[in-house]
């Protein structure tokens, strides 16, 4: 065996042993690796093998892995360093046949490949499948045609929630249906929804395995994946399903709706709050965060795991090193999102440049913003989207538009409010809102003035106006909608600049309110619903529910939230479901087109305001209202910037740009990023004396650092707040920021996450949630090395370097990240350099495939933070 294979061989080996498969018996279970295995093959490669007995030859297997009976499970073909895995396959195949194995590996220790014979061709895979796994995976056979020929109709879900339905007088009767329907919350697929289901099986007809539904908000996305989920599960095409999204809010929302609808037939669970037992379910629902966090998707889930994996909002959780979670699942694979594609006109310096871009994330290098229109950029992410989704023509498999649910009457349009202050009216101005700041002269002889201009982009982060604000509040509360029942401010959703501007307003709109309505809100009328608020998450749920704060106390009886404005930044843009929305408010400007849609489709939900009142003969009443329109307050021309006249395709002009940058497309989608490129921050310039100053000796305890670890973690678990959260097993955003506001780099305790990573002995940086779920749950802390091997998985599951050579990418890739002196090299492609570094060798550089070359740099830039890892080879490793 040479070198190069034996390096290959002990990679495989490690890989083999980390999914749980054994060369040797312990005490968890008997030996299931049979090394070298010789077999007899027919050189005739034919379904006939064995049949020809007179025209065999000899063989020998590299691994033959076992199932729980000895039984020949998987073949895996294993391939030196410098080969291909895939030119094994036909060698392995008839390997599969000889042992009537259903299963095939194709591995070089670097690139792997796994097979379903029954399935189709091999797919990238990033770990081995575990022995369970792959027991359960092999418990059903795949049949296209059931799937295919599955009779799908408005009653398909009916079918599961209530089963003997059409035998209910209650539904016989015409006059009757709507209120059975109503009683027991059944739900018919509307003929838009059946469509999209029926192009999802002509798609498996013609042989693909991805696809990408764009529907427009409030169209039903997650009643239509529960119906291609029963339809996957029904005929037998999948045995578990995987349902990603990217919000807390959103995994709370989908498991409820599919507890909803498939209760009867399947079970469905939350991952983070069933780590040990999501295996007893049929339809398993996380965040991409969740899985991200730690690689849990690595260390808790074998690739086939799930036979189908649906990404919700899928041009969000699919984007950067999020995909390489959704690549490492096999399987069928289907997107859902709200976005529609068309909205981002092609433009023709788009069209030049795209022909050579296969880069499915990008650092946007040195860009020069005058002619490119940030919308052009936030277009790459939603072609990236169509490419992951077997898409790349640009038509998704299913469209359902905004237009098409207006037309159809399923939503509504809103009614803009277009509201400017003499001040905004300026700062929405070519010339901005010019301010002169005064300067003296040391001799105090002679004052000098400095003009200030001010865009949109500064208003609440270096302009501030409280009179501003004022007007805003004021204008909204005496133009709102109301509700058609009670008569009150109708619920309402505003969206702020940043978490300080949204106290701002929470506390204005409270104070007007309580002068407005005396004694009927007492602070409740508004909420503030961002990260760094306790409960914020569940702010949402009650709100959407009706009962934040309790219910209305406007009319008795009448189901309606308390709290009537949910005061946000950006938790409830995307997927949030809350029908009877009446009103949208932006005291923002937004630059993001994606934004802007998902925003503006939170009001577009038809909606029935129902109320029963009692009549004279103490008979219930039915009073029905329904949601005819919600209104868009836009007090920054966000509709102007992206509309006309509700024309959703048109691209407007944009802001000129008129510097030179270096940016990442997550930078582009910050509103932050826009408000940096020109112009003057208004800064504080008053004395900032020192507030507090101490001396601590240091007795025989020792430093802080010292014990830091144990005393942090015994301090936190003395907080309730802290405490409470940490027994749900979960971390989320609002402890991050609690944490962070109570006990980091506070002067009476001298906790910093520098002093924390000492004491435990790290040798890199870490994060406040690594910290945590280290010493609350035993999250094991990965070294520098460890990591940058699951970055180069994560770029390795994206790229698929088919043709490249995998060991010099990986050379590459690591030397990139961890040497400056390498990236400057790459940067200024002064190649020649390499001849000379210790770290990365021309020769390893020149074998790298010329797209990945640039592919690398894009990658890390957008993705890597290069403090985390040290300057050093990897040519041991």
């Amino acid at each position: 065996m040479s070198p190069k294979e034996a390096r290959a061989r002990i990679k495989i080996n490690k890989l083999l042993e980390d999914s749980g498969w054994r060369f040797f018996g312990n005490n968890q279970g008997k030996a299931n690796i049979v090394l070298e295995n010789h077999t007899k093959l027919s050189r005739q490669k034919t379904h006939e093998l064995g049949e020809d007995f007179e025209n065999l030859t000899n063989g020998y297997i590299d691994y033959l892995l076992l199932d729980d009976k000895d039984f020949p499970l998987i073949i895996l073909e294993a391939k030196r360093e410098a080969l291909h895995p895939l030119v094994g396959k036909e060698q392995a195949r008839d390997y599969a046949l000889s042992q009537k194995v259903r299963y095939i590996i194709l591995s070089n220790g670097n690139l792997h490949y796994f097979w379903d014979l029954k399935r189709g061709n091999p797919e990238t895979i990033t770990a081995f499948p575990t022995p369970a796994s792959l027991a359960f995976h092999s418990s059903y056979t795949p049949d296209k045609n059931k799937l295919i020929n599955e009779l799908v109709d408005d009653d398909y879900i009916m079918q599961t929630q209530f089963p003997s339905f059409r035998d209910d007088p209650g539904y016989k009767d015409p006059l009757q249906r709507k209120r059975f329907l109503e009683k027991h919350r059944l739900v018919m697929l509307r003929k838009y929804q059946v469509n999209a289901i029926k192009s999802i099986q002509r798609d498996v007809n013609r042989g693909k395995d991805r696809f990408l539904f764009e529907m427009a908000t409030g169209t039903g996305k997650t009643l239509t994946a529960a119906a291609i989920i029963k339809l996957f599960l029904r005929t037998g095409n999948t045995r578990r399903v995987l349902f990603l999204v990217d919000r807390l809010e959103l995994e709370s929302q989908a498991h409820k709706n599919f507890v909803k609808y498939l209760k009867n037939d399947y079970l469905t669970l939350i991952f983070k709050e069933n780590r040990d037992d999501w295996r007893k379910a049929e339809i398993v629902v996380t965040t991409i965060q969740s899985l991200l966090s730690n690689n849990k998707y690595k260390s808790q889930f074998s690739p086939t795991d799930f036979d189908l994996v649906i990404s919700d909002e899928a041009h969000r959780s699919v984007g950067g090193n999020s995909r390489a979670v959704f690549e490492y699942f096999i399987g069928y694979k289907l997107g859902l999102t709200a976005t529609p594609k068309d909205y981002l006109k092609q433009s023709k310096k788009y069209k030049e440049r795209s022909k050579n871009e296969i880069n499915p994330v990008s650092s946007i290098k040195h860009l020069e913003f005058v002619n490119i229109d940030p919308r052009e950029l936030e277009r790459r992410i939603l072609l990236d989207t169509y490419k992951t989704f077997g898409c790349e023509s640009g038509s998704p498999t299913f469209r359902y538009s905004l237009l098409d649910g207006v037309k159809d009457g399923f939503l509504v349009n809103p009614v803009v409010v277009d509201a400017r202050t003499e001040i905004t009216t300026q700062l929405l101005s070519d010339d901005g809102y010019s301010v002169f700041k005064f300067t003296e002269n040391e001799d105090e002889s002679e004052a000098n003035s400095e003009e200030m201009v001010f865009k949109q982009r500064h208003f609440e982060r270096s302009f501030f106006s409280e009179e501003t604000n004022l007007v805003f509040c004021d204008t909204f509360l005496k133009n709102a909608l109301h509700d058609p029942i009670s008569g009150e401010t109708g619920k309402s959703i505003i969206f702020c600049v940043s978490q300080h501007h949204a106290l701002k307003i929470t506390q204005l709109l409270n104070g007007m309110a309580e002068k407005m309505f005396p004694g009927m809100y007492q602070s409740d009328f508004a909420v503030q619903v961002t990260s760094h608020i306790i409960g914020a998450q569940q702010f949402t749920v009650n709100f959407a529910n009706n009962n934040l704060n309790g219910e209305t106390r406007w009319l008795e009886s009448y189901k309606s939230s308390r709290s009537r404005v949910c005061v946000t930044v950006g938790m409830m843009t995307t997927g949030y479901d809350c029908e009877d929305i009446l009103n949208i408010v932006l005291m923002r400007p937004i630059f993001s087109s994606t934004d802007f849609i998902q925003i503006k489709g939170r009001g577009t939900r038809k909606y029935n305001f129902k109320y029963e009142v009692r009549s004279t003969n103490y008979e219930k009443e039915q009073v029905e209202k329904e949601k005819e329109r919600f209104k868009l307050f836009d007090f920054f021309a966000n509709c102007e910037y992206f509309e006309e006249k509700f024309n959703y395709d048109e691209i407007l002009k944009l802001p000129v740009r008129r510097k030179t940058l270096d940016v990442t497309l997550e930078e582009i989608a910050d509103p932050a990023f826009h408000m940096q490129e020109e112009g003057s921050v208004y800064e504080n310039v008053d004395a900032d004396p020192l507030k507090s100053l101490r001396e601590n000796a240091i007795g025989f305890e020792g430093m802080k650092i010292d014990r830091m670890a144990f005393q942090f973690r015994e301090n936190l678990q003395k907080d309730e707040v802290v405490s409470k959260q940490i027994a749900d097993g979960t971390i989320d955003e609002s402890l991050l920021a609690y944490v962070y506001d109570h006990y980091i780099n506070k002067p009476e305790e001298f906790y910093t996450l520098e002093k924390l990573r000492r004491s435990l002995k790290i040798d890199r940086k870490i994060s406040l949630r690594e910290a945590l779920e280290h010493l609350f749950f035993g999250q094991r802390l990965k070294s520098k090395d460890e990591l940058l091997d699951d970055e180069f998985s994560k770029f390795i599951s994206i790229y698929k370097p088919d043709n490249s050579d995998v060991v010099a990418l990986r050379y590459f890739f690591k030397a990139y990240v961890s040497d400056p002196q390498v990236r400057a090299i790459i940067d200024s492609e002064d190649y020649g350099e390499l001849y000379h570094n210790p770290t990365l060798s021309a020769e390893d550089f020149l074998r790298v495939d010329e797209p990945l070359r640039q592919a690398v740099p894009d990658y890390v830039k957008t993705y890597v933070k290069f403090n985390d890892y040290m300057n050093r080879s990897f040519r041991s490793k």
